[in-house]
């Protein structure tokens, strides 16, 4: 899987290879024998690993290394998992059998047969293990359960309020708001644009004013809130437009007779449409949808967010609204509530200049200045912070167009078990709105959440959940009635960088992708083309271990 995966996959076949090991589990010796020996083996491999993983970007030679002991892990994983499965099989067999001497794991006409040639995978597996493992021509540390140790004792209850707070954005919503509602526009339907690069935060902006409750509820009769993202077909636009407007899931209908209903409820009033997060090069789509969309009345407005003006000036908008970084007060507003304890920085000179320094390197984009600000965090000290920004930062070229370099910064920073709990949210659709309880589920599904035996694991991957909130992995959060977080969504950009980090090791079949890769482990199905980014669950699957 992604990268930090192995180092849980490692402790799954130690845990695997140990339950399996015990008298009570009936092996014949030799497969015994050659589990203990692959035990040993992955132990002394899974001592390296996260050093390893965390040297690949700097060296081409152990990202192969690491590729090939990937392949491997995942299949002892599998090897293991097979033999586990069948003892259990016999156990509930034979369970109700009168003659005790039969429990055995296989029956008496094939155990032998199949003993050795278990045994025979077993080591085979092993050599193969050892093999990569002599291979290693680089000098790795073994520090990765003291790095845990320390990680763990410093996660503390980083304030929500942080992760939810909106800065330095007032000029633009007020902006936004005086040019939706500017009483001298012409035209009935008119475009306005809001273009930047990811990260600054277009979607919080649109959302800012979309729920404004004093100037923007009282003028538009109609308001509705559609995610577009990198699919921009017409009909399925349509669907979502006519679904927040009527509050009504509409499906298997025709494109004239969606155009009829919706028409029949948006022409001669006044609405706002928010297309959010729009890709659309091809001009002759749009001019299709806009002409759908024509028959509003006087003053009704289409926002668009997009990430370049070239999509933009497609829309032939009356006015773009080119949203830029936070200036430097604000940005450092935002990034000492997110880096310091309570918001409040430091006394120490020195410190604060490091900070301002690493500051620069968010260049103003909120979603970069969230992350850092939440990974730094967690160190406390000014030699932690300087360390980090001569050996990590200084690293990342400048580019004010790619914030994802930065972003990658925190994702290496995560222990192993959130990096692969956060790569694995690559199979969700985009603006897909997740169920938390969902989630933690296929985690412990599959064998990411890491628990002792007096704990139980939902609290453990509730845990990671948050985790991985407060430091901007997660967002856009519903709470229930109790005020816990019950469903969130995930950044693009943060949806982006899952995809990056997870690479062929989860593909999403849909209308673009319908290949699945040899080395491909899960896979996940979008049925159909949704009229709602809420997907009903039911029809979203998760085929696990696919290979």
């Amino acid at each position: 899987m992604a990268e930090g995966a192995l180092f849980g996959v490692a402790k799954g076949i130690i845990g695997i290879a140990g339950n399996l090991a015990l008298p009570e589990v009936a092996l014949i010796w030799g497969v015994k024998d050659e589990i203990n020996k692959l035990k040993e083996t992955v132990s002394t491999i899974k001592a390296v690993l996260m050093d390893a993983e965390a040297k690949q970007h700097n060296s081409e030679a152990i990202k192969l290394w690491l590729q090939r002991l990937k392949d491997a892990m995942f299949d002892a994983d599998d090897l293991l998992d097979e033999i586990s499965t069948e003892a259990l099989r016999q156990e509930v067999i034979t369970r109700d059998k009168k003659a005790k001497e039969v429990r055995i794991f296989f029956s008496k006409s094939n155990q032998l047969a199949y003993g050795v040639r278990m045994g025979h995978k077993v080591k085979e597996m092993r050599e193969r293990l050892v093999a990569i493992a002599a291979d290693r021509q680089f000098q790795l540390e073994e520090c990765c359960e003291e790095r845990q140790a320390r990680y763990k004792a410093r996660r503390e209850t980083h304030s929500l309020s942080h992760a939810e707070a909106v800065i330095g954005r007032e000029d633009d919503k007020e902006a936004i708001i005086g040019s939706l509602l500017d009483p001298n526009a012409k035209e009935n339907v008119s475009v306005l644009a809001i273009v930047g690069i990811g990260g600054l935060g277009k979607t919080t902006l649109a959302g800012l004013v979309f729920r404004d409750e004093e100037q923007i509820k009282k003028h538009f009769e109609l308001k509705v809130w559609v995610c577009v993202s990198d699919n921009f077909d017409v009909k399925i636009i349509v669907e979502k437009i006519l679904e927040g407007v009527t509050s009504k899931k509409l499906e298997n209908l025709q494109m004239d007779t969606l155009v009829t209903y919706l028409q029949k409820e948006i022409n001669g009033k006044r609405y706002l449409i928010v297309l959010d997060d729009v890709w659309n090069e091809d001009r002759e789509k749009w001019n299709e949808l806009q002409k759908i969309l024509m028959g509003g009345a006087i003053g009704s407005r289409i926002l668009v967010t997009t990430r370049t003006e070239f999509v933009a000036k497609i829309t032939q908008p009356m006015q773009l609204h080119v949203l830029k970084g936070l200036d430097k007060q604000h940005a450092w507003s935002l990034f000492k509530k997110m880096a310091f304890e309570e918001g409040k920085e430091p006394k120490n000179e020195s410190f604060v200049k490091i900070a301002n320094d690493i500051l620069k390197k968010c260049v103003g984009v909120p979603l970069a200045i969230r992350t850092i600000g939440g990974l730094l965090y967690f160190k406390k000290s000014e030699i932690e912070w300087l360390l980090f920004e001569k050996n990590k930062l200084s690293k990342i070229r400048q580019n004010e167009s790619d914030i994802l370099p930065t972003l990658m910064l925190s994702y290496y920073h995560l222990t192993p078990h959130l990096k692969q709990c956060f790569a694995y949210c690559s199979l969700f659709p985009k603006d897909y709105k997740i169920d938390k309880s969902s989630l933690i589920n296929m985690w412990m599904a599959q064998g990411f959440i890491l628990y002792e035996e007096n704990q139980c694991p939902k609290d453990v991957g509730d845990e990671y959940f948050m985790d991985l909130f407060w430091r901007s992995f997660f967002h856009e959060v519903e709470k229930d009635e109790l005020g816990n977080i019950s469903k969130f969504k995930i950044h693009d950009l943060m949806h982006d960088l899952a995809i990056q980090v997870i690479g062929s090791d989860c593909t999403t079949i849909n209308s673009k992708v319908k290949v699945i890769k040899e080395k491909t482990r899960h896979v996940s199905f979008e049925n159909r083309l949704y009229s709602s980014s809420e997907i009903p669950i039911s029809l979203f699957h998760t085929l696990a271990g696919f290979a």
